[in-house]
């Protein structure tokens, strides 16, 4: 069971998620996400908890080394492609431009460096 903390945060970003679904730029899925770091556009990298170790792990070096954000899901990837507002799974996001949502600023390592 989550905590009510866990729970409000979590309820927090699948809001501001929605509102960059609506209103922002991104690329769901690993290959995307890995060609938008590659070229620089990436300002946020959003990733599911059970996302393979191998693949977490490339798109965190990678991120690194663009200055780009990293926020680890707390859901599966079946509850992040939920949040996205769609019905498949998605492993991991890049979110190239946020639109009018807020989710930059708010995640944790979230701030880009121009």
């Amino acid at each position: 069971m989550m905590s009510k903390k866990q729970k409000k945060t979590m309820e927090s970003i699948n809001s501001r998620l929605a509102l960059v679904m609506k209103s922002g730029k991104y690329v769901l899925g690993s290959k995307q996400t890995l060609k938008t770091l590659r070229q620089g556009k990436a300002w946020l990298v959003i990733i599911a908890n059970n996302c393979p170790a191998l693949k977490r792990s490339e798109i965190e070096y990678y991120s690194m080394l663009a200055h780009c954000g990293v926020h680890h899901y707390s859901g599966n990837n079946i509850e992040l492609g939920t949040a996205c507002g769609k019905y498949f799974r998605v492993s991991c996001l890049s979110i190239t431009h946020p639109g009018d949502s807020d989710i930059i600023r708010e995640l944790p390592g979230g701030e880009k460096q121009d």
